[in-house]
């Protein structure tokens, strides 16, 4: 069963241009995942102004998930393989 998966990258906050898995949302705001620091039992809470959605994932990244609920595992390779795929020539990782 494939999950219906959400990324955004924080834009605004000390977080600023981190990449997070969306794990739940509300009208205003967002519940948000990297499966280290802000996992799925503690997610950060955003509000929904200070994120850009990220649309259009790869299949790679989409089949990452493929139980009913999300794990911290998941997540992790999720955000890190959407990384590998969008980084420039020469960089490591995100900021």
């Amino acid at each position: 069963m494939r999950m219906d998966i959400k990324l955004a990258i924080s834009r605004a906050g000390h977080d600023k241009d981190s990449l997070y898995v969306i794990i739940k949302e509300e009208t205003n705001v967002v519940y948000l995942a990297d499966g280290k620091l802000k996992t799925i039992e503690e997610p950060k809470k955003k509000n929904r102004k200070h994120i850009q959605m990220i649309y259009n994932l790869p299949k790679e990244i989409t089949e990452v998930f493929t139980q009913q609920d999300f794990r911290n595992e998941e997540i992790k390779r999720a955000l890190k393989l959407y990384q590998n795929m969008k980084l420039p020539e020469g960089r490591k990782e995100m900021p």
